[in-house]
C-alpha cells in the first residue's frame, strides 16, 4: 500500500532552518530561500510567508537572524523589474517588520557580520530614510564610514537638478574628489538628458544594494568580510611618456599586420601599409591600429558607456582604479572577501606560468600596464607588445612603462599574424566583454606559434545562486544589463575550440587561473 506524500512547506522549510545548528545552516537557509524568492523574482505566494520570516527574527541568534535579514533585504528588492516605485506586495510586507529591524539594529554591535545583514536589508527604505540614518548613527554602532555612507546613497533620493552619478562603488566614501574632479564630473553629466541620468542612479542604487548584500551574505557564513584597498602604484617613470618610433615597431614587424587587408607594413617613414595605402597613426608610443575594429569592444552604443568613457579620463581614476575598484572587484567577481587571493599571488603566477616560445609576447587587453611590468620582469622589454582599445589607459601604461611599444586595437580581430607569438596574456579583463569572449580567445589561438602559452584570470558564476545573483547584480556604467561572468566548462570549451590545451588550471572563491598552450 501507498501513501501520498507531500513536498515540505514554507513553514517546514522555516522550522528546519530555526533548528539547524551551524554545519547545516546554509544548506537549511539555501532550502528556505528557495521557496519564496528566485534570482528572477519573487515565488509566488512570497507576500504571504513574509510576515512568518519577520517572526523568526524574535528570539533568533546573531547566525540564523543574520541569514534572516539578508533573505528580507532579497525579498524586498525582488519585485524591482515589476514594482520599481517599491509598492509592490512583498516588499510592502517586508517593510511591516522595519520597527523591529531597527530594534535590532540597536543592539547589534560594533561590525557583527548580523549589522552587516541589518544594513543591506534597511537600505531598501528609502522613505524612512531619516528614521534609518539617525539609528544608524549611534555611537555603539560605530559604523566605518564605507558601510554608513553606502547606507546613506542606497536611501538617498535623486535630485535631477544636481545629479550624482557614478563615484558610489564600492562605497561613496572610496571617492574623494576634490573641486576639479567633481567640476569634471558635473560637465560630463550635463550632456545626459534626463532619462539617461534616471536610469544610470536606479543602476547606481542596485550596484551598491548589490555589493552591500553580497558583503553580507559573506559575513554571516564566514564572518566580517574585509575591505582592503592595495597600495598606491608607484610614479610613473617619466613626467611624460617616450617617444618611441616606428623602428620601436619595427622589431616585431613578422607579427603585425594591416587590420584592413591583412598586409605586412612598412616602417621607412612611419608606418604604413603598401598594399593598401594605408597609413596609421604613430605618437608617443602608441600606434593605432583599430581602424576597421568591430563589436562591443570597440564600438558601445549605450550611453552609460559613453558616460564611463568620459569620467575614465578623469586623470585621477587610474590611481583609483588600483588602490580601491580592483580590490572590490576581485570580491565580487571572485569571492575574495578574506582577500584569499593577493596581487602577490597574481604576480606569482604570471612570473611562473609565462613560458614563450621564440616571438614577441603580447599582454592583451593591458590597461594601464600593472600586468605588463610583470611580464617585463619575465621576458624582458624587447619582446613585449602591449594593446587595449582604451586611450586613456594606454597613456597611463606609456608613462609607467616608456620603453614598452603600445598597440591600440580591439582583442576581437588582433592586428598580427597567424602563429606569430611565442607568448600571450590576458589578465582580469575577459569578463569585459563576455558576450565575444570565445571571438577573443579564437584570435589568440589563432595568433600563438605551437608551444606558445597563454595565461589568464578572469572569473565563473559563483556556486551559491545567492552570490551569482549578487555578482550578476552589478550594474557597472560598461555593462548596464548587469555583470556576466562564465562557467568554466564554456571556457574550456572555447580553449579547446581555438586549438589550445589546458596545462594548469587553479583558483580559489570563483577565481579562474588557467595557463594552455597552442598544440593543435
Amino acid at each position: 500500500m501507498t501513501h501520498p506524500t507531500t513536498s515540505p512547506t514554507v513553514a517546514d522549510h522555516l522550522a528546519a532552518f530555526a533548528a539547524a545548528p551551524d554545519e547545516r545552516l546554509e544548506e537549511e537557509f539555501l532550502r528556505l530561500a528557495g521557496t519564496v524568492w528566485a534570482a528572477d523574482g519573487p515565488v509566488d505566494g512570497a507576500a504571504d510567508h513574509t510576515p512568518a520570516l519577520v517572526a523568526a527574527l524574535e528570539g533568533a541568534d546573531a547566525r540564523h537572524a543574520g541569514h534572516l535579514a539578508v533573505l528580507l533585504g532579497l525579498l524586498a528588492e525582488s519585485e524591482y523589474r515589476d514594482h520599481p516605485a517599491g509598492d509592490g506586495p512583498v516588499r510592502t510586507a517586508v517593510h511591516q517588520g522595519l520597527d523591529h529591524y531597527l530594534g535590532l539594529l540597536t543592539h547589534s554591535g560594533p561590525g557583527t557580520p548580523l549589522t552587516t545583514a541589518l544594513l543591506y536589508l534597511l537600505a531598501h527604505f528609502p522613505e524612512d530614510r531619516a528614521r534609518i540614518l539617525t539609528a544608524a548613527s549611534v555611537e555603539e554602532l560605530l559604523l566605518d564610514e564605507h558601510d554608513l555612507t553606502r547606507l546613506e546613497r542606497a536611501l538617498r533620493a535623486l535630485d535631477p537638478d544636481d545629479p550624482d552619478l557614478g563615484r558610489c562603488w564600492p562605497s561613496p566614501a572610496a571617492w574623494n574628489l576634490n573641486d576639479d574632479e567633481r567640476g569634471f564630473d558635473k560637465e560630463s553629466i550635463k550632456a545626459l538628458s534626463f532619462e539617461q541620468i534616471t536610469a544610470n542612479w536606479d543602476n547606481d542604487t542596485r550596484t551598491v544594494l548589490a555589493y552591500a548584500g553580497m558583503k553580507a551574505y559573506w559575513a554571516v557564513r564566514h564572518g566580517a568580510a574585509a575591505e582592503t584597498s592595495y597600495p598606491a602604484p608607484g610614479a610613473p617613470s617619466a613626467d611624460e611618456a617616450g617617444e618611441l618610433g616606428p623602428q620601436s615597431f619595427a622589431r616585431h614587424a613578422d607579427a603585425l599586420r594591416c587590420p584592413s587587408c591583412d598586409g605586412h607594413l612598412d616602417y621607412t617613414d612611419g608606418v604604413r601599409c603598401p598594399s593598401c595605402a594605408t597609413a596609421f597613426p604613430l605618437a608617443q608610443g602608441l600606434l593605432d591600429l583599430s581602424r576597421g575594429a568591430t563589436g562591443s569592444q570597440a564600438s558601445e552604443q549605450d550611453d552609460t558607456a559613453d558616460l564611463l568613457q568620459k569620467l575614465a579620463a578623469m586623470p585621477s581614476m587610474g590611481v583609483y582604479y588600483e588602490t580601491v575598484l580592483r580590490p572590490a572587484f576581485l570580491r565580487i567577481a571572485g569571492m575574495n572577501w578574506d582577500d584569499a587571493v593577493t596581487p602577490a599571488d597574481e604576480d606569482a603566477y604570471l612570473l611562473a606560468h609565462t613560458r614563450p616560445v621564440d616571438g614577441p609576447v603580447l599582454d592583451l587587453c593591458a590597461g594601464a600596464g600593472r600586468w605588463t611590468a610583470v611580464l617585463e620582469q619575465a621576458v624582458g622589454t624587447e619582446r613585449l607588445i602591449a594593446q587595449d582599445l582604451g586611450l586613456p589607459m594606454l597613456t597611463a601604461l606609456r608613462r609607467a612603462l616608456p620603453e614598452v611599444p603600445a598597440i591600440v586595437a580591439s582583442a576581437l580581430t588582433l592586428p598580427y599574424g597567424d602563429a606569430t607569438f611565442g607568448a600571450v596574456n590576458c589578465w582580469n579583463a575577459l569578463q569585459a566583454f563576455p558576450e565575444q569572449a570565445d571571438i577573443a580567445i579564437a584570435e589568440i589561438g589563432r595568433v600563438l606559434k605551437p608551444g606558445g602559452t597563454f595565461t589568464l584570470l578572469t572569473f565563473r558564476w559563483a556556486d551559491d545562486p545567492v552570490d551569482r545573483y549578487f555578482q550578476g547584480s552589478h550594474f557597472f556604467p560598461s555593462r548596464p544589463a548587469g555583470m556576466l561572468l562564465f562557467e568554466l566548462d564554456e571556457i574550456r570549451k572555447w580553449l579547446t575550440d581555438a586549438g589550445l590545451t589546458v596545462r594548469e588550471q587553479s583558483g580559489t572563491g570563483s577565481f579562474v587561473f588557467i595557463t594552455a598552450e597552442r598544440t593543435a
